[in-house]
């Protein structure tokens, strides 16, 4: 039986035009951010690749290895989408009282 190695750091990859240089899951748009969302909701890997199925569950592993050695990095970037996703509610509940 013949075995294929991977180099684990082709997985994960980063494009300034999409999703402002966030690491994605290389060949595909999805964030590192969005896999540890779910994740730290408390699912799986197998049931993230299961949600996108065009995902392998290496390439959920590979995301959730590199939230896991850079987490302050996905967690502040988290946060910021939070914080951002917050301030355009607020400005929509206000303009809708005006």
């Amino acid at each position: 039986m013949s075995t294929t190695s991977i180099d684990i750091g082709t997985l994960i990859t980063r494009h300034p035009g999409i999703h402002g240089g966030c690491p994605i899951i290389a060949g595909t748009g999805v964030t590192v951010r969005r896999i540890a969302i779910w994740y730290k909701q408390g699912l799986r890997a197998e049931e993230i690749a299961a949600r996108i199925e065009h995902l392998s569950i290496t390439q959920v592993y590979a995301a959730l290895t590199y939230y896991h050695i850079n987490r302050e990095e996905i967690d502040n970037d988290i946060a910021q989408e939070e914080a951002e996703a917050n301030r355009i509610e607020s400005l929509h509940i206000a303009s809708r009282q005006s």
